[in-house]
């Protein structure tokens, strides 16, 4: 839940109340936005912030959180629970078991949509029942890898989130 979902009253009740299920969530853009002011550590969830969303989570600036990347995602794995994937150069992937770090992907991976594929990705290895611990490590690398293989094909300038869904299928399918 959060691409598209706005910063409304009406989107922090909807928040609400998909946060009230048993059932795991992916959390990205504007519920990350909206779950900064509340007070809410679930184990049944996956954080997806970028850099600055991770320092309003953190009540820090983005500079603090860039400066440590680690520390900034164990800080808000401990803060919020579940799995905490901070993206960036070198994804990071914290949970209770501890980071996993991912190598793959590319600078042209910084473009509008892309943090939508990878919870979609995410979203639907949860689906397939998944535990979210597994769903994220798989997800971030499924993503980076289909954004490299896109990359090659075609470069790493102008690079889409298009681009990337259409190598998924590739990499989920071999």
């Amino acid at each position: 839940i959060g691409p598209g979902l706005g910063l409304s009253q009406w989107a922090r009740q909807l928040l609400s109340l998909a946060l009230d299920t048993e059932l795991p969530l992916v959390i990205d853009a504007d519920a990350l936005n909206l779950l900064a002011d509340m007070k809410r550590r679930q184990d049944n969830w996956v954080l997806t912030p970028h850099p600055a969303e991770a320092a309003r989570l953190l009540l820090c600036d983005t500079a603090t959180v860039e400066a440590d990347r680690v520390a900034a995602a164990r800080q808000l794995q401990q803060k919020y629970g579940g799995v905490c994937i901070l993206k960036g150069s070198g994804t990071l992937i914290a949970s209770a078991q501890g980071i996993a770090y991912c190598t793959a992907g590319n600078p042209g991976m910084a473009s509008g949509g892309m943090g939508d594929v990878l919870t979609g990705a995410i979203s639907a290895l949860l689906a397939q029942g998944l535990d979210p611990v597994t769903a994220a490590q798989a997800g971030v690398q499924l993503h980076a890898a289909a954004a490299d293989q896109a990359a090659a094909q075609g470069g790493e300038r102008g690079l889409l989130a298009s681009d990337v869904i259409e190598q998924l299928r590739d990499k989920v399918n071999p």
